[in-house]
């Protein structure tokens, strides 16, 4: 018998819930016996309903309460420099969880990342440049936010100290 649709709902939340990293649509049909779409909707209204959802580029993940801590970092540099940057942060054990830019026109558009070491940065610019696509951060002269996960205010100190030593950091107007 087919399980209806809160139970299916139910279901993708406990698989989300227990998995130690991202779980892709395809994944959840295919366990659920549905079509990606579905789980898209179920996924979108899950969301509307109150439930820390994020779709990251490997997959959907649950928020929760890890004892981190976030920050915000505002940042600019070129496309060229976005691995090293990239790399600071995880290198210092911190999560990049997201890049965010204000656009003229759009306001503020983000892109989920989730980034937790070298392997997770080189897979997402070799992606980047095999799609051929630009980093957000173009669409604003460089300029750009990362909303960062740190394991304690050290390593986001850590951070900010490497990003300013190599320039990458958003100048601050005196």
């Amino acid at each position: 018998m087919a399980m209806n649709a809160q139970e299916r709902r139910r279901e993708i939340l406990i698989c989300l819930n227990s998995s130690k990293g991202p779980v892709s649509a395809a994944a959840l049909a295919a366990r659920l016996g549905v079509s990606r779409q579905i789980i898209v909707g179920d996924v979108a209204l899950l969301r509307a309903a109150g439930e820390a959802i994020s779709a990251t580029p490997r997959g959907y993940v649950v928020a929760r309460d890890s004892g981190y801590v976030l920050h915000t970092v505002a940042c600019s540099h070129s496309a060229q420099d976005m691995e090293r940057e990239l790399n600071i942060m995880v290198d210092n054990g911190c999560t990049v969880r997201d890049v965010i830019v204000e656009h003229p026109i759009y306001g503020q558009l983000a892109g989920a990342l989730e980034l937790k070491s070298r392997y997770d940065v080189r897979r997402f610019v070799s992606r980047a440049a095999q799609e051929e696509a630009r980093p957000l951060s173009m669409l604003t002269g460089g300029i750009h936010l990362h909303t960062l996960m740190c394991p304690d205010e050290a390593a986001y100190e850590r951070v900010l100290g490497d990003l300013e030593r190599e320039g990458l950091l958003l100048e601050q107007d005196s």
